[in-house]
């Protein structure tokens, strides 16, 4: 599939969607740019939730577990944008001062059922980076949707710097803060994957996207789309208090360590 910048319509959008997974059943790697409006997203949003109600798993957690976990996410939250407020004030200077753009990136990202949500980032790339992609797809150096690569060109002199260091994670914080991620759980993907996503990869959407997860600790930016699924599957599965007090230590060590990070 070639990389062609389109608007979505209605009936791009199921043209686009039914071709691809008839023609990619098990996944492709590159896929077209697609600028989604408010509809488009809208009816990419309706279609996860319609596909999960069929899902082959079900998340393990009962009403005891998910009140504590959105307790814990607003109270370790609140307290780490405390702590953080003057460090990520200087690191936001800085990213402005280095090429006058906002420090601030936000993009469309999809959560728990398909539900749209805007996840921020300090700012790595160049200001016009989303414009760019077409012209470093072909670096990507993961085995499936999710886009990596160690070389992209897009990536600014601070941006390597708060990359391999997380730093570039810390606003999400605030998307935990106010309900719309949690501290572990699957990273939120784009519309651009999740409209290639089989049925099987979907199921990943049916818990609330995170900070952190497995694949965070135990492969980050090394581990390949397909362990990465299921890895997240693996976790929804398994999931439980314990579970994920453990996954915040290992992302703590790892972070420190700045092990697989790009």
């Amino acid at each position: 599939m070639g990389s062609t910048k389109i608007n979505l319509t209605e009936e791009q959008f199921t043209e686009v969607t039914l071709s691809a997974l008839k023609e990619h059943p098990e996944g492709i790697t590159e896929y077209p740019i697609l600028d989604f409006d408010d509809r488009a997203l809208g009816l990419l949003s309706a279609g996860v939730a319609e596909t999960l109600r069929y899902s082959e798993i079900k998340p393990r957690g009962g009403l005891a577990y998910r009140f504590l976990k959105r307790l814990f996410d607003i109270v370790g939250s609140a307290l780490a944008l405390i702590v953080l407020a003057i460090p990520m004030g200087i690191v936001a200077l800085v990213i402005y001062l280095d090429d006058k753009g906002s420090p601030i990136f936000s993009q469309a990202r999809l959560t728990k059922d398909g539900k749209v949500f805007y996840m921020h980032k300090f700012r790595s790339m160049c200001v016009d980076a989303e414009q760019k992609f077409a012209e470093v797809q072909k670096e990507n150096e993961t085995d499936g949707l999710a886009f990596k690569s160690e070389n992209d060109p897009r990536i600014t002199r601070i941006g390597h710097f708060i990359r391999r260091t997380s730093i570039d994670e810390l606003p999400q914080l605030w998307d935990v803060f106010c309900g719309h991620m949690s501290i572990i759980g699957p990273r939120p993907p784009l519309p651009r994957e999740v409209v290639l996503y089989t049925p099987h990869q979907m199921q990943r959407l049916q818990v609330k996207g995170g900070l952190s997860c497995i694949c965070q600790v135990e492969g980050r930016s090394d581990m390949g789309f397909e362990k990465w699924v299921e890895s997240d599957l693996e976790y929804i599965q398994t999931r439980s208090a314990g579970l994920d007090l453990k996954l915040v230590f290992k992302t703590i060590g790892v972070v420190i360590m700045k092990k697989g990070a790009r």
